[in-house]
């Protein structure tokens, strides 16, 4: 029996999601880190830029060490979400 998808789609969906969904996520984690910390704007945005190439570097691990595409994906974009909301709660300056 063959699968519907082959193998090439898989390792195309883990790229972009190593790529475009690792780039996103680092950034999201950026800017809510930057407006959480209690430190100077100057020094927040710093570090949440220094902590963005760990963040996209683990990204990248993470999807290819996923079982499948799907949860490397869904790892991708909760994580995403979890920053982006931080970063929304920090902007309204609930933090």
């Amino acid at each position: 029996m063959r699968r519907s998808t082959s193998k090439g789609s898989h390792v195309l969906s883990r790229v972009l999601a190593a790529v475009v969904g690792g780039y996103a996520a680092a950034n999201v984690v950026a800017v809510g880190v930057a407006q959480i910390l209690p430190m100077s704007r100057g020094d927040g945005v710093m570090t949440g830029i220094l902590l963005t190439y760990l963040v996209y570097a683990a990204a990248v691990v993470w999807v290819f060490a996923a079982r499948s595409a799907r949860r490397a994906w869904l790892g991708i974009l909760l994580t995403t979400a979890a920053f982006g909301g931080l970063a929304l709660l920090g902007r309204a300056g609930v933090s």
